[in-house]
Formats: C-alpha cells, sequence, structure tokens
C-alpha cells in the first residue's frame, strides 16, 4: 500500500524570527530634489489657497457685521428721534384741556370774582394735573430745610433766628422733569452768624 502523505501547512510564524520570505513593507523610494520641492509647492499653494478661501470668508463676515452694526445704529437713532417727539405730544395733549379751560375764561364776560377765581383755580388744577402725567414735580422747600444747591438757588442771605444755610422765604417754585432740574427754586437762606 502506498502511503500517502498529507502536506500539512505550518502555520505562520509572525513572531521576531518569522520566515524572511513574506512580504515586508518596502520604504518609499527617495524622491529627487526636484520631485520634493514640487510636492512642498503643492503643499504650500494648497495652504495658501486655503487661507485665501478663509480670508475672504471672515472679510465677508466682517463686511456683513459692520452693515448690521450701521443699520442697528441707524435704528436706534430713529427710535430715539421718535420717542423725543413723541414725548412731547404726550405732554401737550396734557396741557391741551388747560388750554381750553383758559379760552374759556377769556371768552367770559363774567363781571363776578368769585367766578373768575374759581375758573382760575381749576385751570390750575389741570395745570398740576398735567405737570403730574409728565413727570414734572414741583420743588418747594419748606421754610428752615435744608439749603441744596442742586434744587435751590440762593438770591440773598438774610439774618435769621434760625439755623444758618436754611431757607428762609421761597420766591419762586423750582421745577424738576424725570429727576433733573428744569428751575431751581429761587429762595433767600439764612446767613451764618
Amino acid at each position: 500500500m502506498e502511503e500517502k502523505r498529507v502536506h500539512q501547512a505550518a502555520p505562520e510564524d509572525t513572531g521576531p524570527h518569522a520566515n524572511s520570505t513574506q512580504t515586508q513593507p518596502t520604504a518609499p523610494e527617495p524622491q529627487s530634489d526636484a520631485e520634493a520641492e514640487q510636492e512642498m509647492q503643492a503643499n504650500v499653494e494648497t495652504a495658501l489657497t486655503q487661507a485665501q478661501a478663509h480670508i475672504a470668508e471672515l472679510k465677508e463676515d466682517f463686511l456683513r457685521a459692520k452693515a448690521e452694526t450701521e443699520n442697528l445704529r441707524r435704528r436706534t437713532q430713529e427710535d430715539l428721534a421718535k420717542a423725543h417727539k413723541f414725548a412731547i405730544e404726550r405732554f401737550a395733549e396734557y396741557l391741551l384741556p388747560v388750554v381750553d379751560s383758559l379760552e374759556a375764561a377769556l371768552g367770559c364776560e363774567s363781571d363776578d370774582v368769585a367766578k373768575v377765581r374759581d375758573g382760575v383755580e381749576l385751570t390750575l388744577r389741570q395745570l398740576n394735573s398735567a405737570f403730574d402725567k409728565g413727570r414734572v414735580i414741583v420743588i418747594s422747600p419748606e421754610v428752615g430745610e435744608k439749603f441744596d444747591p442742586h434744587r435751590h438757588q440762593a438770591i440773598a442771605t438774610i439774618p435769621a433766628e434760625q439755623a444758618p444755610n436754611t431757607v428762609v422765604t421761597v420766591l419762586q417754585k423750582g421745577y424738576l422733569i424725570a429727576d433733573r432740574v428744569l428751575r431751581p427754586a429761587l429762595v433767600t437762606v439764612c446767613q451764618a452768624k
């Protein structure tokens, strides 16, 4: 009988003593100086193209942001102008009833002083109401109140039986509008002893 030989493949050895007949990766062939320079030039051109594209994108973003800022500034100025315009219109609306009352008083031919006085008091209440709605506040310091140079204007200093630097008399009321002095109150102040 013939013996059959079975050829068994030896397991591949991948260890450090592996058969040298296996294919080893080959090292790239050294490039010539011209090829290396061409490859470097291509890389530089690619990087330059990418940088120029990025610069163009940034420039476009900058111009867009600049335009948006300019539009916002313009809209803000328009809104501010409208706010001033409408604020004065609202205050004028508050004053219209006062004007109506004054015109009615001028058209009245009454000799009754009491009626005229009542009409003037009514008109003054309407004016004070208009001031309240328009946030105009009266500055009328009390006698003996400490003099405030931010809200009062001293016309004179006089001797008086009260603490120095206090209001003696109010000659004319002052007015504030939104915490800003429209007109200071004219006062006389007690002089220091």
